[in-house]
């Protein structure tokens, strides 16, 4: 009975042009699930803005891209383990490497702060970190599960439950003739 209930709820929403995420609770899930979706937002993004300009924080200034460095180099040289260990010291530092990581952390945030291309940003997102995950195999404290693994399944929830109607410009952007043509964007 709950499951037709939900049914019923998330195409009443859609009918209706609710902009709370299918499925929910009600409005504080909204939000919570909003904020969900800026604080991941905004660990792409500082990560890209870090490794962009050393800030300090996990990059110094010598180690910016901008000055030079490479984001990726020092952690798939230094702390990449396991059976993929090779493959990732053999890519440490590649122009194309740089290039994509840089782009995928940029796109992602600003996807997910923004609520748009939300179905991009999760699977960008969850394949980025699977990649990470892979790269330290097997993760420190747990013989398979860590925090890569479960931002992964947290992105995709958020595609799933359109996470960026609440707080986000989701619901805009998906009413754009471009996105009714190709639901890929939404």
């Amino acid at each position: 009975m709950a499951l037709i209930s939900s049914r019923r709820h998330a195409h009443d929403a859609e009918a209706t042009g609710s902009t709370a995420p299918a499925n929910t609770g009600g409005t504080a899930f909204g939000y919570v699930v909003a904020a969900l979706r800026l604080s991941l937002g905004w660990v792409f993004l500082w990560a890209f803005l870090d490794k962009l300009f050393g800030l300090g924080h996990e990059t110094t200034s010598k180690q910016a891209w901008v000055n030079g460095g490479s984001p990726t180099k020092g952690f798939l040289a230094n702390a990449s383990t396991g059976p993929f260990e090779d493959m990732y010291h053999n890519i440490a530092g590649d122009a194309w490497a740089d290039w994509l990581f840089m782009i995928g952390l940029a796109g992602i945030g600003v996807a997910l702060i923004a609520g748009v291309t939300m179905r991009i940003a999760a699977t960008a997102g969850a394949v980025l970190l699977v990649l990470m995950w892979t790269a330290v195999l097997p993760p420190e404290n747990n013989p398979f599960m860590d925090d890569h693994l479960i931002y992964a399944l947290v992105l995709v929830a958020l595609a799933l439950i359109k996470a960026g109607h609440v707080l986000g410009l989701g619901a805009a952007w998906e009413r754009l003739p471009l996105v009714q043509r190709y639901p890929i964007l939404r």
